[in-house]
């Protein structure tokens, strides 16, 4: 089953290239406040530092009238943000940095009356894979090696990850079916504390995207094992992919902005075009090589085809690991 970028682009054909509105056009909208840039996890994970990114790219080119104040809300495996949007009393001024489980909270949490096709689609800033990491001392350098550890474990190992029935479980839980494992799960509510932990040592692996694990990496604390991109990722180019294990399995992140439900047609005219003004700038696309984001713009339109494909198919994922 694949849930990777490919699969992506297929669905969404060219009509995911074409942009809503070129940049600079003139809104009839402008912000008189700042805007609440609520983001789907905690402090520190791959949304975070995006959002934080988006930010300073947005002052250093004045782009916007009133700042964007970032706004962490990961609680509930996203729910907390979800929740925020949906009363958002001043719709025009509310945006939302996601996730994947901007597709599987309000699967698994049916009880939030969450309805993703009332929020407005602003900006799809492009997808971001996941790898297995491990700590040095473990002493483990291959996925297969990694694989006998788990085993001779017997259940007692232990890794981390942002939510639960969310992006990181869903990985392992792959895994966990994929080689007869059994691994005890730690959720967390942002993928920097999921990092930290490993770090640490206070979990034995993870499935971080890269951002998250960069500086750890970069100090020679973590070691790649395992990536679940299309084809082995340029800043990883010695990491295997799940596919060369002989499972045809992707999966990505999406990187994606939306509005609040709600938002007036002007404002979100206003969003969309700033923020396809940050996706073409150089500071973006020299953000997604550094942070090893794969690009996939998508506009207004696309992004509401998507959405409904990605519930689809994160049905079929939560279904096949017990959800």
């Amino acid at each position: 089953m694949i849930f990777g970028r490919r699969s992506f682009t297929a669905m969404i054909g060219a009509a995911a290239f074409a942009f809503a509105q070129a940049p600079g056009q003139a809104a009839a909208f402008e912000p008189t406040k700042p805007i609440d840039f609520v983001i789907m996890a905690g402090a520190g994970g791959g949304a975070d530092q995006i959002a934080r990114f988006i930010q300073s790219v947005a002052e250093q080119k004045d782009l916007m009238p009133r700042p964007l104040i970032p706004n962490n809300k990961g609680g509930g495996s996203g729910a907390e943000a979800l929740i925020a949007l949906q009363g958002a009393s001043d719709a025009d001024h509310t945006i939302l940095v996601t996730l994947n489980s901007f597709f599987t909270t309000p699967l698994r949490q049916t009880n939030l009356g969450i309805d993703i096709q009332t929020f407005t689609p602003v900006a799809m800033m492009g997808v971001d894979p996941f790898v297995l990491w491990v700590h040095k001392d473990s002493g483990i350098t291959t996925f297969e090696e990694w694989v006998d550890a788990v085993k001779a474990a017997d259940g007692e190992y232990v890794m981390g990850g942002t939510g639960k029935g969310q992006e990181d479980s869903l990985v392992i839980t792959f895994m966990e079916q994929a080689f007869d494992l059994r691994i005890k799960y730690i959720p967390y509510d942002g993928g920097g504390a999921v990092a930290k932990d490993l770090a640490g040592k206070q979990i034995m692996a993870s499935v971080n995207n890269p951002a998250e694990a960069k500086g750890f990496f970069a100090a020679g604390d973590f070691v790649p094992l395992l990536s679940f991109s299309d084809e082995r990722m340029a800043g990883f180019p010695d990491v295997p992919t799940m596919k060369e294990k002989g499972h045809d399995f992707s999966y990505y992140n999406q990187r994606a902005v939306v509005g609040a439900p709600g938002m007036s047609d002007e404002a979100a005219a206003y969003y969309q075009s700033m923020f396809e003004t940050i996706y073409n700038s150089e500071e973006w696309q020299g953000y997604m090589t550094s942070e090893s984001l794969d690009p996939l713009w998508m506009d207004a339109g696309a992004q509401k085809e998507y959405w409904n494909t990605q519930v689809e198919r994160h049905k079929e994922l939560l279904a096949a690991m017990g959800e």
